[in-house]
């Protein structure tokens, strides 16, 4: 039988007006989209549809799925035009005719339906097509389908758990979009689709306004226990889910990407069924910017994204991304991979196996999943939301406080990343905030680590919300640039002037200088050079992660600046601060390194007290009352 694989799409979200190259590349003159389904040729133009949306994953397909031959569908009206397949390999920049793959067609005043086999070539990991019109002509209804044996045909029941806080706006675009583009009856996905919105912010009506869609109010039980609460709904539902999919709230969505899942899903092989589907992350700020879709953890203890990130209005690019592993036997950390909760299929046979995620509250809850459950992996070009992009979202109380402590709670009760050192990242962090004179952030790592410290009974009731509002107040504040400006021209910096290309710069230093940083922490101890740095001012990037070295040495004031957000702070050397910091940080650093098999063993012996639904629903109820 013929089973449909992917829709071509023209449009339908603000990404394909900005960079239409995303859908189709106008070799010579217009193409503009009146609907997502829909792309009309004007006058004399020739169009290749070689794109991340539109050309087809035959690499991917036959790798994950059971399909016999590939055909292009479409619908025309208007002038005649000659029509060419197209091949991408994983050297190409742009696409290659296939040969003898020219047709012509007769124009048509009424609608006519254009079926074509696939020429499949050899080591190609796209193929698509182009064509050229003598004058106006509309395409409409053109997707890519393939023969399927009914038998490799699996039953999918889909269900989608959003876990949102007070992103109103997001929830509602997007759930608007899956009724109009997934739940509309025109795709086979429609009848097996059930959307669960866990909402921790109670501010959405439950009304949802269609019998798929179920809004569940939610105590604050972060994203560890929200996509919890979505699981155990996905399991208990009639029909239960065959499928979970996490997604975040703050995304842009795009109906064809569940329709391509939902497709993929029920064609897997055999070696994939138990696999996990990651989506990409696009951006928000920049549409054509893939910037992740699978991650790993460094042997350093860093959350680091697996491939490069790419322009998906660059063919290259595009194949990129589809091509891309871990090089083998370079980086050994790359072993310890895992899909981000922004957009991850999970089979619920696994969940049903592996249990629930740990109460983290937010951070390293997907990581520590995927890595417990070691499943195999997918992406395929085209299934993906855009999302902000983690330099407009840094957040200490997230990234010290929250990892410092999840990621040890992680290791600790799953023994997941057993190659990465979380101890030695948290160290660094302590230390690179401190250099920036950042003692409120490097305080958050401390005390991540010291409520690790606390052991496992403390983390089984819900006080990570608390504990998590308390990191919010307690972190650097940051305030809006321009009340900064007046300050900062009193130290002699005039903000108004500051470009990113200056802000970026880090300076030089020598060896020698590099060792003397390290050793006395930018001049907190050892040395008195206070009056050397008196009156020294640097402007530097206020994310967490930077460290302009040559900047900021040698000064006793730190203008630190926000850029994304326009926010910005100034901070001055305090030693006293610095020693009330170290000290703590050093007592707790003892305090794991003596007790740490123990503690680890504590974690362990929680394991199956975590991730069951019974520990989820009591904790859930607690965090209720």
């Amino acid at each position: 039988m013929q089973f449909k694989l992917a829709n071509l799409i023209f449009s339908g979200n603000q990404a394909f007006d900005q960079f239409p190259t995303l859908s189709f590349r106008e070799l010579a003159g217009r193409a503009i989209s009146d609907s997502p389904s829909s792309l009309r040729l004007l006058g004399s133009s020739w169009v290749d549809f070689s794109t991340y949306f539109n050309s087809l994953s035959i690499m991917k397909w036959k790798e994950y799925s059971n399909v016999g031959s590939f055909y292009l569908h479409f619908k025309y009206r208007g002038a005649g035009f000659d029509f060419q397949e197209r091949t991408v390999g994983n050297l190409d920049w742009s696409s290659r005719v296939v040969p003898d793959s020219n047709r012509s067609f007769s124009s048509s005043d009424v609608w006519a339906s254009v079926d074509i086999e696939i020429t499949e070539q050899t080591g190609e990991i796209l193929h698509s097509f182009s064509i050229e019109s003598a004058g106006d002509l509309t395409l409409d209804d053109a997707y890519y389908y393939a023969d399927v044996d009914p038998c490799c045909i699996h039953p999918v029941e889909l269900a989608l758990a959003i876990t949102t806080f007070k992103k109103e706006q997001y929830v509602l675009n997007n759930l608007n979009l899956i009724k109009e583009g997934v739940l509309s009856g025109k795709e086979p996905i429609s009848e097996h689709f059930h959307v669960h919105v866990v909402d921790n912010g109670r501010s959405l009506d439950c009304n949802s306004g269609s019998d798929c869609i179920s809004i569940h109010p939610n105590p604050n039980v972060g994203g560890s226990g929200g996509f919890a609460r979505g699981m155990i709904e996905a399991l208990e539902q009639n029909p239960k889910a065959t499928h979970v999919l996490l997604m975040d709230d703050d995304v842009e969505v795009l109906p064809e990407s569940f329709i391509r899942t939902f497709n993929l899903l029920s064609l897997l092989k055999e070696e994939y069924v138990n696999a996990f589907l990651s989506g990409a992350m696009m951006s928000l700020e920049e549409p054509n910017l893939r910037t992740e879709d699978l991650g790993f953890f460094t042997a350093k203890g860093t959350f680091s994204p697996l491939k490069p990130e790419g322009y998906m209005t660059s063919l290259h690019d595009v194949v990129e991304t589809e091509i891309y592993k871990a090089p083998t036997g370079l980086y050994e950390d790359t072993v310890q991979q895992y899909a981000g909760w922004w957009y991850c299929v999970i089979p619920t046979a696994t969940i049903e196996r592996e249990g629930l995620p740990l109460p983290l509250f937010v951070r390293s809850d997907d990581a520590e999943y995927a890595l417990r459950c070691k499943p195999r992996f997918m992406s395929m070009n085209g299934i993906c939301v855009w999302h902000n992009s983690f330099k407009f979202k840094y957040s200490a109380a997230v990234e010290r406080y929250q990892v410092s402590r999840n990621t040890l709670i992680s290791q600790a009760t799953t023994g997941v990343a057993l190659l990465a050192d979380f101890l030695y990242e948290i160290r660094r962090e302590v230390e690179l905030d401190l250099k920036k004179f950042d003692y409120d952030d490097a305080l958050l790592a401390v005390k991540g680590l010291e409520d690790f410290l606390r052991g496992p009974e403390w983390i089984s009731h819900p006080v990570a919300e608390a504990r998590f509002m308390a990191a919010n107040r307690e972190r650097e504040q940051l305030i809006p640039i321009e009340q900064l400006i007046p300050q900062a021209l009193e130290l002699g910096v005039d903000l108004t002037q500051l470009t990113f290309g200056n802000l970026s710069l880090e300076g030089d230093r020598s060896r020698l200088q590099a060792f003397k940083d390290y050793l006395t922490i930018n001049g907190h101890r050892f040395v008195n050079d206070s009056v050397k740095r008196k009156g020294k001012v640097a402007v530097i990037d206020a994310a967490g992660w930077v460290y302009p070295a040559g900047k900021i040495r040698d000064v006793d004031t730190l203008i630190v600046v926000d850029m994304p957000n326009k926010k910005g702070a100034i901070r001055h050397m305090d030693k006293k601060r610095f020693k009330e910091v170290w000290t703590r940080f050093r007592k707790a650093e003892r305090e794991f390194k003596r007790n740490k098999d123990k503690i680890y063993a504590e974690f362990a012996s929680y394991r199956d007290v975590f991730t069951s639904i019974g520990f989820w629903k009591q904790y859930l109820k607690e965090a209720s009352e």
